[in-house]
């Protein structure tokens, strides 16, 4: 006899089960990746009687048997019998020469000033929430490092007519730019090329002013030599006829108050930094602390990512006389250390320059940093222009796009956003190499924290490792935010569009 099974549909969903009790929990978990094994259970707790073990003696040396409070050494020596702790002391009573180093007393409002000014703008272009993004980007980039620049040094500023010829042929330069951004703009017309030429004439006779000894004359007030005065009539001429060349083609016609923007703000510049604003001047040699640190890694980073660009775009260029030189300017840093970049912006290069001729010891340095960090970063963002597929610039050439209209609207965000860690990467690790510039006498944070140490009020055992950790603990403070803010960029960023 054959037994009949009846077959079973459910006609309702079965809910879903909890997990067992043995798989839920902090339990579990530290069973399935702390305990699985013997070996696995053994490691684990050397590992934590380890880490017990030192930071146990960290939070006792640190806190437990740390001096907060105190006028001298005597403070922090420990009594007979006992082992000293931290001497946070000595870093209250250098607190303010590490941040400020020797900038007056009574004008160290001007870097208070600066840094709310920094933080304000900063915050308002990082916070994606905060409307207005193309304001604060201008006034954070184009006017916020002139206003830091006279609030920290005074103004007041004399510019000489060599200077006048670099500010007019950078005016050129930009007014051609505005021009390039119109739809009728031809290079090949007469008065642009001609235009160009003379920008490019302006550039070369500011340098040969600076190599060669020329009879003086004074113009409009202004002290020129031949050469610097030639580059001075030709930067003129020069956005007169990217004007003109304006008036005469109908499609430019409507943009041409836009093309005498670049020079309305020159004059404004200029009119800024020689006004009597009633500042007292600070040399830069008073300059040191935290604010020296700042000053040239937020220099460096400004100057190199838009610098790096360029070289990415000219190592990629299909123009052999321009690939050739981005190869060899790249290649010519990354080779050389950066602290024999220092040494030649220091020692070898005032060699080099005419008599009387002197350039400011900060800037030497500034200049060194940023062209060796923006070596490294052009090749940082040559890796992720190599990343963007072909399909890319066809569909940009399609749309009939210009070369930098195409980089600037398509492949740039694209290229960018793909190497995001590796533009922090080189902007943390230019914040830590600023440490370097205490090697030419440039008193930054590590370098003032360090020379605190030889001082006979605070010389105690403990005075260095205080001193150092106390450093530390503030540089990890500016990378780990920098790398936080990457992680935070690149997920906001993500697109779902991963290779």
């Amino acid at each position: 006899m054959e037994e009949q099974v009846a077959g079973y549909v459910a006609d309702q969903p079965k809910l879903p089960q909890p997990p067992p009790a043995r798989e839920r929990g902090l339990a579990a978990l530290a069973r399935r990746n702390l305990f699985a094994t013997p070996f696995d259970a053994a490691l684990t707790i050397v590992a934590s009687l380890l880490i017990l073990f030192i930071l146990w003696h960290v939070v006792d040396w640190a806190l437990i048997r740390a001096v907060f409070v105190g006028e001298d050494r005597t403070a922090c020596l420990p009594a007979e019998g006992q082992e000293a702790g931290a001497c946070w002391a000595f870093v209250r009573a250098r607190f303010a020469q590490f941040m400020y180093g020797q900038y007056p007393v009574d004008e160290r409002w001007r870097i208070d000033l600066t840094v709310v000014l920094l933080a304000v703008l900063g915050l308002g272009l990082a916070i994606p929430r905060v409307p207005m993004k193309r304001l604060n980007a201008v006034l954070l980039f184009a006017v916020f490092p002139f206003v830091a620049l006279v609030l920290l040094t005074g103004g007041r500023f004399e510019i000489g007519g060599t200077a006048l010829v670099l500010f007019f042929a950078v005016a050129a330069g930009a007014t051609l730019f505005v021009a390039s951004g119109h739809i009728g703009f031809r290079w090949h017309d007469p008065l642009i090329r001609a235009a160009s030429l003379l920008t490019l004439v302006a550039l070369v006779t500011w340098i040969v002013s600076y190599a060669g000894n020329f009879d003086r004359v004074i113009v409009l007030n202004q002290r020129f030599d031949t050469a610097s005065l030639v580059g001075f009539l030709a930067s003129l001429l020069a956005i007169g006829l990217t004007v003109a060349a304006s008036l005469r083609n109908p499609e430019l016609r409507g943009g041409t108050a836009s093309l005498l923007l670049p020079l309305v703000i020159l004059l404004g510049l200029l009119a800024f930094l020689t006004a009597d604003l009633g500042l007292e001047p600070v040399r830069t040699n008073f300059w040191g602390g935290l604010m020296l640190t700042l000053v040239v890694a937020l220099t460096g980073i400004a100057a190199s990512f838009p610098l790096g660009i360029l070289l990415a775009l000219g190592r990629r260029s299909k123009m052999p006389a321009v690939k050739l030189l981005c190869i060899i300017f790249i290649e010519f840093w990354r080779g050389v250390p950066l602290i024999t970049v220092l040494f030649m912006a220091q020692f070898m290069l005032p060699l080099f320059l005419p008599s009387g001729v002197t350039i400011d010891q900060l800037l030497r340095a500034l200049v060194g940093i940023s062209l060796f960090s923006a070596a490294y970063m052009a090749e940082v963002i040559r890796g992720g222009l190599q990343a963007i597929p072909k399909g890319q610039y066809e569909g940009a050439d399609s749309l009939g796009l210009r070369y930098w209209q195409k980089m600037r609207m398509i492949i740039l965000p694209q290229a960018l956003k793909l190497v995001i860690p590796g533009i922090v990467n080189t902007f943390i690790g230019l914040f830590k190499d600023t440490s370097l510039v205490s090697i030419i006498g440039l008193a930054d944070f590590l370098g003032t924290v360090r020379r605190g140490f030889s001082d006979p009020t605070w010389l105690t055992e403990q005075t260095a490792a205080s001193g150092l950790v106390f450093a530390a603990l503030l540089y990890w403070v500016f990378c780990f935010s920098m790398s936080r803010y990457s992680i935070f960029m690149e997920r906001r960023l993500d697109t779902g569009h991963k290779r």
